[in-house]
């Protein structure tokens, strides 16, 4: 796809395990898209306002997202083209080609905008950082990242490694601080509960906004690169490779979210209701001490740096894949960035909370999630393009399924937004 993600591979060893090690990578990158700011934000106010009970959502949300994030990867190993560069080959004509193109991209720029704003909020806890001042420090994170990296896809991704590790240790001392009841914990995955109008209303959007549109483009993108090798035999290695490997990174993601919303159940639960990010640092630090809000900050500073990472190279995908054109991610990163400060400048200015932008933003993704969504379950079923790729009937049927269910989740998300019901 670009210079920055190729990766030379040789997949040689009879070891599976050795093989695996120099195929991770792809899922390992886009994984970082669950664990972003804005989930951060659900998964506290479920916790802090439900306790344990809408765990099994997570769970739920995990799944689906492990399945069609496979399948996207999958569409990159069998065709040898992105998600994006297929819809442009199929719509062929620019004047579907554009406003394709046009509306992808504001998915991903209302993606990067939360992962923004987590930045920022982070630099603000931590280091006491004016907000409007960490709106305008927070155009160079990626920038940080691609220049320590020096654009070498290993070097980047033991960066995403790094983050990774850094969020899951995070929580792990989180719970361990916060003791957690572990029955609480057993059943809350295990017995699904929606007894409330509220515990819906959350359902609905960890559920509805579980699969971001930006990290379904990016996974193909990244998967052709991984295939050094056009014959039938290489491609079954290498998608038992991604199949292995997206378990592992999308059964991390969600423990993760699992975590947090562990950790603010036991902390919060049913004392305090949390419903922001910046009110759960400033909870947690005269209940546990310094340590669990200064950890809880690092973790989501950790987070809106990876996935703002995560969310340049899916806009680069996007724009190559759509207009078949090169662009250089560090020109991309500052554009981005900097048309994202506008709104949160002037949130600021106007002395209101900038999280607010984020409502709006999730309304946005909301109504552009079928732009992925739907081609990749379309692709991914058809003969004539994935050949002896083609996904089974009962792997077609449950995409299509889960399909349908976040679509159908988006549209009532919407209707609870713009009605307030509750």
């Amino acid at each position: 796809m670009t210079e920055l993600l190729e990766v030379p591979l040789q997949y040689k060893s009879r070891s599976f395990i050795r093989n695996l090690a120099v195929y991770f990578g792809p899922a390992l990158v886009v994984s970082v898209a669950y664990m972003d700011p804005g989930n951060y934000g659900t998964d506290i106010v479920g916790g802090s306002s439900f306790g344990y009970t809408m765990l099994w959502v997570v769970w739920l949300a995990g799944i689906m997202a492990m399945l069609l994030q496979y399948l996207s990867g999958k569409l990159g190993i069998a065709t040898g083209h992105s998600l994006p560069a297929m819809i442009r080959l199929h719509l062929k004509e620019p004047r579907y080609i554009i406003p394709y193109w046009l509306a992808s991209e504001v998915a991903a720029a209302m993606t990067d905008l939360a992962e923004f704003l987590g930045t920022v909020i982070a630099l603000y806890l931590l280091f006491g950082v004016p907000l409007i001042y960490g709106t305008f420090l927070s155009v160079l994170d990626v920038l940080l990242i691609l220049g320590i990296t020096r654009g070498r896809a290993r070097r980047l991704e033991y960066a995403f490694l790094f983050f990774v590790s850094i969020i899951g240790f995070g929580y792990l001392y989180e719970i361990f601080l916060t003791s957690p009841n572990a029955a609480g914990i057993v059943r809350g995955s295990i017995i699904p509960t929606l007894s409330t109008i509220p515990e819906l209303l959350l359902a609905v959007g960890v559920i509805g906004a579980t699969v971001m549109p930006h990290a379904v483009f990016l996974h193909s993108a990244l998967t052709n690169d991984r295939v050094t090798d056009p014959r039938v035999e290489v491609k079954k290695q290498v998608l038992r490779l991604h199949q292995a490997e997206s378990i592992i990174m999308f059964t991390m993601a969600g423990l993760v979210n699992a975590a947090i919303m562990i950790m603010a159940a036991a902390a919060f639960y049913p004392k305090i209701s949390v419903p922001t990010i910046d009110i759960a640092y400033e909870t947690l630090l005269p209940l546990f001490g310094p340590p669990a809000a200064v950890i809880f900050g690092i973790t989501l500073l950790s987070s809106g740096l990876s996935s703002s990472t995560t969310g340049t190279l899916a806009g680069q995908a996007i724009m190559e894949g759509m207009l078949g054109k090169k662009i250089n991610p560090w020109m991309r990163r500052l554009v981005t960035r900097f048309i994202n400060t506008i709104p949160t400048t002037i949130a600021i200015l106007l002395g209101l909370n900038p999280l607010i932008i984020l409502v709006y933003s999730q309304v946005a993704l909301s109504l552009l999630l079928p732009l992925p969504l739907v081609p990749l379950w379309w692709f991914t079923r058809n003969r004539s393009l994935m050949g002896v790729f083609t996904n089974r009937r009962i792997t077609t049927v449950l995409a299509g399924i889960f399909v349908l269910l976040i679509i159908g989740l988006n549209v009532m998300l919407l209707y609870f937004t713009f009605t307030g019901a509750s």
